[in-house]
């Protein structure tokens, strides 16, 4: 048998957000990509426009230095200029790593960073309970 190289050609799939493509959201400022955000996170970026645009751009300052983007800021309503970024979200003890895909659009960064745990509880120590009594004798 002969063998047969087979050269496999991916395409890209091009990302859409509302109809639009992601490349085209992002080459628009932050106002302008508001209007294909859901009416609540539309309002919210519309009112705070300044301090998402801040955000923004120093996410970009970070990337550019290669520095890690760390946050406290868990009410930013994520933009499409975030998408492909890994930003440290704050969950009240420490910075938990997101990477930013299309699908987060309009979702806040606190959503994807959760500020409490399911508790795991051990075993019971002794003379927890009345069969452990007779153990620490």
């Amino acid at each position: 048998m002969a063998e047969q190289s087979q050269e496999v050609i991916m395409k890209s799939k091009d990302v859409y957000y509302r109809g639009q493509l992601l490349d085209t959201l992002k080459a628009m400022s932050v106002r302008e990509s508001a209007q294909y955000l859901p009416a609540r996170s539309k309002r919210s970026v519309l009112r705070n426009f300044q301090i998402v645009e801040k955000f923004v751009q120093r996410c970009a300052a970070q990337v550019a230095q290669k520095k890690k983007i760390r946050t406290h800021l868990r009410d930013i309503i994520i933009v499409p200029q975030l998408v492909g970024y890994t930003i440290g979200i704050y969950n009240g003890k420490e910075f938990k790593d997101l990477t930013i895909t299309a699908a987060m659009i309009g979702h806040r960064l606190g959503e994807f960073s959760l500020t409490r745990v399911k508790v795991t509880h051990g075993t019971a120590g002794i003379g927890a309970t009345k069969g452990s009594k007779t153990d620490k004798k």
